[in-house]
């Protein structure tokens, strides 16, 4: 027997009037006892062409013709001996076909033997596979392992699909808790950054964390099994965790404490704050300012303030020179401009802006400091992300799970457009960014008001792909999120589903059996849609390699809030273990609070080799001294006598 037909036979193909072959599908059946079942790779060989097939469908059928018949024969005792042939009792499987060869002509299934796929050989020409792995432009990107009928056969996508150009985005539905979706993205990330080949470009992610500590300890390694570890090997995945990790997470409302549960001492190093100024929001008041707060003549005030004020010497009508750079300055060029009408008895205009717009926009403008107290600072300083110095293979994990709704909203749609703006202009410091947003039914629903962050999240999903940047959603329920996001994913996962979910009109390409798996699925199994598999597979994938966020809160207990002081001394010395915290207490002893906090916040932004040194230079020699405006951002060195920088 050749190679070709050394698989055991077990089934053949039926074509009847009532189950006919076709090219998309066939039928055909096999004994009771078998190891076929939803989800099995079958193959035929016939002597035209082989064809490949998934297993979605079976029914059991016996010679009876009605259950009555059954009853008599038992005497009306289920215990009683089956009394007729055991081979008249047959398994009627639905197999949809994945794969002809050759493809042409393309003819209905023939009627031949049936054999299991037992070699990851047949996988490979099962899912096309072959296209893009191997040679001298592999682009494979391992997801799982096939594991079925005594097989563990790696399956991978193809990268050109998952990152762009061809197609692009990820989306993996499932309940919560038991579909494992976080667990997926970030055994996912691991595969990406390991084999995502280097000639199609740099690549990072961007991660925003919305619940709890589900991704805030991806650089502390997990605990795997020995089943892990040999998935891992069969993968070809090296099960280590992330090693070029940065946090950012909002300041609590105290200016000092982060607002994260990554505060264990041993992990602080990491974590840097996430602060933004008036600039900052203005030029994304859309996302904070809702169409009942604002109309045409709000908008115009501030298009006014964006393009003619703020960071700019602004010449009012009274001949007074305004810097407006911080809340502080913009509440004080509002008083200015009322005391000034006020005074003159001018009428409501000035530069054709109402007072009352102008009380309006200044009311809305300087509530969102209080309104989002620790992202938003009125005292102009700003730590951001590194926009232009991403690194490749870097993770940058945005924790927002404390912050209100509003600050997520912020963050998440300035964040996305910055990298945007700086994919188009090839500056970012790598060519592909992946975006993971989890619950995306809560940011980009199918129905109800038109936010600007589902606008930015069908943008993404539609366009995209053309700038390099991917996005990687989840959500429990797929039929609540907006079709133009989750239409546009070209590769999607499915953990164990919900049956009311599966009730809904996106499911109705799944037969049934197919449905009743996905509601069943035991955690470490998905469901795999990719353009390259013309059907979904089932497969198994390892735990991640990096330790969970039920474990890492037990494993790294998050330190309670400090004083202002101690909170100061705290983050430096997690920066710096060659500073006495003695010596940070001595330094900031009598200093105002907010020199302190702005000195801080520049160290932090230039994350200088002196971390000491440089805090205490940029505090400045004089007490109670306000920072010099130089140090605002990223100080010049030459203004700084450190030998350490």
């Amino acid at each position: 027997m050749s190679e070709k037909n050394s698989s055991e036979i077990i089934g053949r193909v039926v074509a009847t009037e009532q189950f006919p072959s076709s090219p998309h599908q066939f039928f055909f059946w096999t004994r009771r006892s078998t190891d076929v079942g939803i989800g099995t790779l079958v193959r035929i060989d016939g002597p035209e062409s082989t064809v490949y097939a998934v297993v979605v469908d079976g029914r059991a059928y016996s010679k009876l013709e009605s259950p009555i018949e059954d009853v008599g024969a038992s005497a009306g005792d289920p215990a009683t001996p089956i009394r007729w042939d055991p081979s008249g009792e047959i398994t009627l499987w639905t197999a949809a076909v994945l794969r002809h060869v050759p493809e042409e002509p393309m003819q209905p299934a023939p009627i031949e033997h049936v054999r299991m796929a037992k070699t990851e050989e047949d996988v490979r020409l099962a899912l096309r596979m072959e296209t893009y792995q191997g040679g001298d432009d592999d682009a494979a990107i391992p997801v799982g392992l096939y594991a079925t009928g005594g097989i563990n056969a790696p399956v991978y996508l193809d990268a050109g699909f998952l990152m762009g150009p061809e197609s692009a985005h990820l989306n993996i539905s499932g309940v919560s808790g038991l579909a494992t979706k976080t667990s997926a993205i970030q055994f996912l990330l691991t595969s990406l950054f390991q084999h995502f080949p280097a000639n199609r470009g740099r690549v990072a992610s961007v991660c925003f964390n919305v619940k709890g500590p589900d991704l805030c300890f991806m650089d502390q390694p997990g605990e795997l099994e020995t089943e892990d570890l040999e998935q891992y090997e069969a993968l070809g995945v090296d099960p280590v965790p992330f090693t070029n990790v940065r946090y950012y997470a909002p300041l609590k409302p105290d200016g000092v404490n982060l607002n994260t549960l990554r505060t264990n001492p041993d992990l602080m190093s990491r974590v840097e704050p996430l602060v933004w100024g008036l600039r900052e929001v203005l030029d994304f008041h859309e996302v904070l300012l809702t169409r009942e707060d604002l109309d045409a003549k709000a908008d115009g005030v501030i298009d006014f303030l964006a393009e003619r004020v703020v960071d700019k010497e602004f010449l009012d009508d009274w001949g007074r020179v305004h810097k407006v750079t911080t809340f502080a300055d913009l509440e004080a060029l509002f008083r200015a401009v009322f005391d000034g009408l006020e005074a003159q008895s001018r009428g409501d205009i000035w530069r054709t802006h109402h007072i009352a717009t102008l009380r309006k926009v200044r009311n809305r403008l300087l509530n969102i400091s209080t309104r989002c107290k620790g992202l938003v600072t009125d005292d102009g300083m700003v730590s951001d992300l590194p926009f232009g110095e991403f690194e490749d293979r870097g993770l940058y994990v945005v924790d927002v799970a404390g912050a209100d709704q509003l600050a997520q909203d912020l963050v998440f749609t300035r964040i996305v457009s910055k990298l945007r703006e700086h994919l188009e202009r090839r500056d970012l410091g790598v060519d592909h960014v992946v975006v993971f947003v989890d619950e995306l039914n809560k940011y980009a629903p199918h129905d109800g008001q038109e936010t600007y962050v589902r606008k930015m999240l069908m943008d993404i999903a539609e366009r995209g792909r053309y700038l390099g940047l991917v996005l990687f959603g989840a959500e429990q329920f797929r039929s609540q999120v907006h079709r133009r996001v989750t239409g546009n994913a070209g590769t999607t996962l499915y953990g164990r589903m919900d049956m009311d979910e599966l009730s809904s009109p996106g499911y109705q390409v799944f037969s049934q059996s197919t449905k009743a798996k996905l509601a069943t699925l035991p955690k470490g199994e998905l469901m795999v849609r990719h353009p390259h598999f013309t059907q979904p597979m089932f497969l198994r994938f390892p735990r991640p390699p990096v330790l969970s966020g039920t474990l890492g809160v037990e494993k790294f207990a998050p330190a309670e809030d400090l004083p202002f002081a101690e909170a100061v001394v705290t983050r430096i010395v997690a920066l710096d273990r060659n500073v006495s915290p003695a010596d940070i207490r001595d330094v900031i002893a009598d200093r105002r609070e907010e020199d302190v906090r702005r000195a801080l916040a520049v160290t932090l932004n230039a994350r200088p080799k002196g971390v000491y040194r440089y805090f205490k230079a940029a505090l400045g020699p004089v007490v109670k001294s306000v920072v010099r405006p130089e140090l605002a951002g990223r100080p010049p060195l030459k203004d700084l006598d450190d030998p350490y920088l």
